[in-house]
């Protein structure tokens, strides 16, 4: 068990909204340092992996693995093997490197069931990585739409990558129309040995549009209620610096997004968006866009009943213009 698993950033966080002393008590039992048999039977029946790393300037990128169930293996309980690599385009590929942090992610969207692994790699070869465990917990399944990956030809083109400092309109585009994303965030001391200061990377869901892009090509997501760990929003506070990852689930475009992000805590867009505890405000500072770079395919979304409870940006704006008219 870990004696101290928050740092300062989450610690905050949790003292803010009044979870510091519940989570004090109970944070060395949900924040394993081992993963338990179910987490390792379940990483291996997952056919992708979301994966969070530092490029050499320490910025977050959230990037994606897939490959047959069964890639992603745990010889024992300290250890997980994923026999995959990212791509040359990918900022994973040069990430890796033994000794290196990185943050795990495994989602089954159709079973709504997700849990994450923090750690450091520990070797790497021509097939994969393995990854020593620093940190394992589970998440809640609130706010994952339902469905379910198939892989497609490996045979597939091969597409012109785009590095862009801003969303094009095609960027635009997915981001507007995703329910999903991952963000990949970081301890400013990441890597110094203390499993709290790690990388770590998550899930983020809402309906159709919940990321508003701003005519300046800001982005603004509600946060939710959740499980109240705040390990994303957390390491924000202490390091503005994060990756997010958009998954395009009918073409298999991926949009890997560095971003610089901010908790917003009050204020009327806040207000009239139901069901928003605070806004995450991002900053876009590159953008890579991979077209076809994921060999799977989902069907039709069934959305997330917890969303029943939740606004979006059209309310936001519908009670602006109200509020704007009564001047």
């Amino acid at each position: 068990m870990n004696a101290g698993p928050w740092h300062e950033g989450e610690r905050a966080m949790q003292a803010r909204v009044g979870v510091a002393e519940k989570l004090a008590e109970f944070g060395p039992r949900i924040m394993r340092g081992f993963m338990p048999d179910q987490h390792r039977t379940f990483f291996a029946q997952l056919p992708f992996m979301i994966v969070g790393s530092l490029d050499e300037a320490r910025q977050p990128w959230a990037s994606v693995l897939a490959a047959p169930p069964g890639f992603a293996h745990s010889p024992d309980a300290h250890h997980l093997r994923i026999d995959a690599l990212a791509s040359a385009g990918d900022p994973l590929s040069s990430a890796l490197v033994a000794g290196v942090p990185v943050g795990l992610l495994g989602i089954e969207p159709h079973t709504r069931r997700r849990n994450r692994m923090n750690g450091v790699v520990s070797e790497i070869d021509a097939r994969g990585f393995m990854v020593d465990v620093g940190q394992s917990f589970g998440n809640c399944p609130r706010y994952i739409q339902a469905r379910e990956p198939v892989f497609v030809n490996e045979s597939r083109p091969v597409l012109e990558a785009r590095r862009m400092d801003h969303l094009d309109v095609a960027a635009r585009r997915i981001v507007e129309k995703a329910d999903t994303f991952f963000i990949a965030t970081a301890h400013p001391s990441v890597g110094d040995g203390d499993a709290s200061h790690g990388i770590d990377v998550s899930h983020r869901g809402g309906r159709p549009g919940f990321v508003r892009v701003s005519r300046d090509g800001m982005l603004a997501a509600p946060d939710f209620n959740g499980n109240t760990f705040f390990n994303t929003l957390g390491n924000i506070v202490v390091n503005p610096r994060a990756g997010l990852l958009f998954i395009d689930f009918e073409t298999g475009d991926l949009l890997q997004v560095a971003v610089s992000g901010e908790v917003v805590w009050d204020g009327p867009e806040l207000a009239a968006f139901e069901g928003a505890e605070r806004l995450l405000r991002m900053q876009v500072v590159s953008v890579l866009h991979r077209p076809a770079a994921l060999p799977l395919r989902w069907g039709r979304a069934e959305m997330s009943p917890f969303l029943a409870d939740t606004g979006d940006w059209a309310d936001v704006a519908r009670l602006s213009e109200s509020a704007e008219s009564a001047r």
